[in-house]
């Protein structure tokens, strides 16, 4: 990887991580487009440049994340990251061995995409129009349906959206609560990577591997930084298209990236 690939990949990272279109999904295959090889490194710069994108979620609500006469609201986030937790140390290994067969995620992509489709249309009479009515029995449901982005393809964003869509929140208010909800399931697998994942190949942790050259270090900030600056203009422009468009055009969008990666990957890779 040369720090072209390592911005372009960061750019990546930024626009799809709070998107419901699969940021591992887009970085997998920029990756593999780019021949860039996968190594230790590579595995954990894909996934530590998702701190650059917590800090635009904590940037973007930085009064909603310091009110802390609130706290109610940290709760109910301390305890829908629960599920996630559990399950994604569980299943981390078999998380990471999808990772390197593109055509399933290709799949789920275009699967997940058909459900977008039929998002708005299944859930048109929501009761809930404000975070603070959201429960915590609801913010545990949301965050066992944020599991399903465990399968390479679903997206993270998408599965949380959709569960909190299903526990009643309207479309601005699941989307906000998938952005507060990402911003303690994504820091606990960055520093799960970084500080205490051993990575089988060089047998060293995250940080070992960061620190390991002046190079590495680099492609970390400038990712970290890159994905901040993205992230932000991200989510902003996709709680302008949900409130005006709804979840169609994504749905669209991962059917059609779905089909051609699937031909891609098939006929010529």
């Amino acid at each position: 990887m040369n720090t072209l690939q390592a911005f372009l990949i960061a750019i990546i990272e930024g626009l799809t991580e709070f998107l419901p279109v699969s940021s591992t999904a887009h970085m997998v295959f920029a990756s593999s487009y780019f021949g860039i090889q996968e190594d230790d490194f590579v595995k954990l710069f894909q996934v530590s440049i998702q701190f650059g994108a917590i800090l635009a979620v904590v940037a973007l609500y930085w009064k909603k994340f310091f009110d802390f006469s609130k706290f109610n609201f940290y709760i109910k986030l301390a305890c829908a990251v629960i599920p996630a937790l559990i399950l994604g140390k569980l299943f981390d290994d078999k998380i990471e061995a999808v990772l390197g067969n593109p055509i399933p995620i290709a799949i789920v992509l275009i699967l997940g995409g058909v459900i977008l489709l039929f998002i708005d249309s299944r859930f048109q009479s929501p009761t809930i129009i404000q975070e603070e009515d959201i429960t915590i029995k609801k913010a545990v449901t949301i965050g066992f349906w944020q599991c399903l982005a465990m399968m390479p393809g679903t997206s993270r964003s998408a599965a949380s959206i959709i569960g909190g869509m299903q526990q009643g929140l309207t479309r601005h208010v699941a989307a906000e609560f998938s952005f507060f909800l990402a911003v303690p399931t994504m820091m606990a697998v960055t520093c799960y990577s970084v500080f205490l994942k051993t990575y089988e190949a060089s047998q060293m942790k995250g940080y070992q591997l960061i620190l390991k050259s002046d190079e590495n270090i680099k492609f970390f900030l400038i990712g970290n930084v890159v994905a901040f600056v993205v992230a932000i203009l991200a989510i902003k422009f996709f709680i302008e298209i949900i409130k005006k468009y709804g979840f169609k055009p994504w749905g669209w969008y991962r059917i059609i990236v779905g089909i051609f990666l699937v031909i891609y990957f098939s006929y010529f890779k």
